[in-house]
């Protein structure tokens, strides 16, 4: 089985519950496919870098999938289809990030710093 990070960009006018549904969504094309999802990450809403179908934030979610090759052809193509994923990217990587990706430690310094200057 090989390892893949699966990164999606929903639209800015979805609730997050929505959002969470997009996710569960992958992750049972993954199950129906032979893989498995070991973490799933949502981001949150943020800027983009250039407007995409005249969006300027998405929502990011991030998937740490395992399984065969074939499961990531079917989990793009139903990815393309779905009007509210605006964009996405699937890597092969050789082993999973542990603990929280760098996203996630940066929005943690972030807010440890913000307590940090109210103090």
């Amino acid at each position: 089985m090989a390892l893949y990070e699966h990164v999606f960009l929903a639209r800015q006018d979805l609730a997050q519950a929505q959002v969470d549904s997009l996710a569960e969504e992958a992750t049972k094309i993954i199950e129906a496919n032979d893989g498995k999802v070991t973490q799933t990450e949502t981001w949150g809403l943020k800027s983009l870098a250039y407007p995409i179908q005249k969006n300027r934030k998405a929502h990011y979610v991030m998937l740490h999938v395992d399984g065969p090759g074939s499961l990531v052809q079917e989990l793009e193509r139903q990815t393309r289809i779905n009007e509210d994923i605006i964009r996405f990217l699937t890597i092969r990587v050789d082993e999973h990030e542990e603990g929280p990706s760098i996203m996630m430690r940066k929005a943690e310094k972030k807010r440890r710093r913000s307590e940090e200057r109210d103090d």
